[in-house]
């Protein structure tokens, strides 16, 4: 399959996934109860600047640091550790700001942290005449302290502890509630989400009448296609007193390093980007419609050590014909099991495979490559992408990132410069 015939499907089928959900999603998303403001409703409502572009449709997907406020099951679905920061600016003063750092684990349960907060300000605080005095602001954070772990390949369980405290004028008050999930991966392909939150509270009394938050039962799917490039979501989320809402979104990556998104967050059109930077960085944008004005979501993740494969072409640049008749690829790779098998796999840039390594157990330290393909024939000038994949015992498979390495034979380029006398 060649690069254009790629771009082609790619574009395809976005256009097709957003006329689908601008088609079909807004005729099957209720909200049963339109006033809003209860106990915590921003945390209940929170999407990020991924997770929105998803429309909200994350219990399934979850596979990031903050995976625990949607599915604390999809937390030992991360397989490096992750630290993860976002910021999200609603209307006037108001704006919620999250930082998540996971730690994944072989034997032991995965564990996570997510640290959330509201800041809200301009409230106008009246006497009995209404006169205004001063103003006042309000100040919510929320903890989530979760553990899980992959009981199989295929199924994952996760509890979440979260402490939650609220502060308005002088008063404030703490309360403590678990959440519950699971996540389920029949196939590479295909992956089920659900999680059951704040249970037993959190309970917050600020003066005399205790408010709890609602309990919510969410459930999905997520389907993967494009050999990993492309993601369908749907959701169905259920908040005791808020009735039922149906959430969709997709995502298809571009390139390795480009992805857009699209989907529907209640009854409000969603999108956004995202783009994977070297050395484990990826960054993401958010936007999502509102009648009272479009919100902006801002998040920036740094993946590192874990579970994962790994691999560098040193020089990047290399002349089969020159001083550097060949580059080394330098592969690493840390599985949760024993490694089974492992393929490094080089192609042109029309996508078409043109040498491959690989072989039984963890890769070794390095393989060199002549510049030749699998007829031993001498590949012409160009870049080239290569990627290193690991499959453990049990069936799991690790994906590095893709990389480029160039044969260059020219000689130097340029002129020189003739005197004539």
């Amino acid at each position: 399959m060649t690069r254009n015939r790629n771009s082609k499907i790619r574009a395809l089928l976005t256009g097709t996934l957003l006329v689908v959900l601008t088609v079909l999603v807004p005729g099957h998303a209720h909200s049963a109860d339109p006033d809003e403001g209860g106990l915590a409703d921003w945390h209940a409502r929170y999407v990020g600047a991924r997770s929105v572009g998803l429309g909200g449709a994350f219990v399934a997907v979850a596979d990031e640091a903050s995976a625990a406020v949607w599915n604390p099951a999809a937390v030992a679905r991360v397989d490096q550790m992750e630290l993860q920061a976002e910021s999200v600016r609603l209307f006037e003063d108001t704006s919620v700001n999250l930082f998540s750092f996971v730690m994944p684990n072989r034997s032991l349960p995965s564990f996570g942290i997510t640290l959330m907060s509201l800041s809200s300000g301009g409230f106008e605080r009246t006497n009995e005449l209404n006169e205004v005095l001063d103003e006042f602001t309000e100040g919510d954070m929320a903890i989530h302290l979760t553990a899980a772990k992959r009981l199989s390949p295929k199924l994952s369980l996760g509890a979440s502890v979260k402490v939650l405290s609220q502060s308005i004028e002088t008063y404030s008050a703490t309360g403590v509630g678990a959440d519950l999930g699971v996540v389920f991966t029949p196939s590479d392909a295909l992956q089920f989400g659900a999680s059951l939150l704040n249970l037993g509270g959190p309970e917050i009394t600020l003066r005399e009448t205790p408010e709890s938050m609602p309990t919510e039962m969410r459930a999905g799917a997520a389907l993967r296609f494009m050999q990993g490039g492309g993601l369908v979501s749907v959701e169905m989320a259920n908040r005791n007193g808020y009735g039922t809402e149906a959430r969709a979104g997709a995502e298809v990556w571009l390139m390795s390093s480009l992805a857009l998104r699209v989907g529907y967050h209640g009854e409000n059109l969603a999108m956004g980007f995202g783009s994977r930077l070297p050395n484990g960085l990826r960054v993401d944008y958010g936007f999502s419609d509102h009648e009272l004005g479009g919100t902006h979501r801002f998040g920036i993740s740094y993946s590192f050590g874990g579970f994962f494969a790994s691999s560098r072409a040193m020089p990047e640049v290399f002349s089969p014909t020159g001083l550097n008749p060949v580059t080394k690829f330098q592969l690493i790779a840390r599985t949760r099991a024993d490694a089974a098998e492992w393929e490094l796999i080089i192609r042109d840039q029309s996508e078409q495979i043109v040498r491959q390594f690989g072989g039984q157990g963890a890769p070794p330290s390095h393989v060199q490559w002549d510049g030749k393909n699998v007829g031993s024939m001498p590949l012409p000038d160009g870049v080239y992408s290569y990627c290193l994949t690991v499959h453990d015992v049990e069936g799991r498979e690790f994906v590095g990132r893709e990389f480029s390495v160039e044969i260059f034979t020219g000689g130097p380029q340029g002129s020189v410069p003739v005197e004539v006398n």
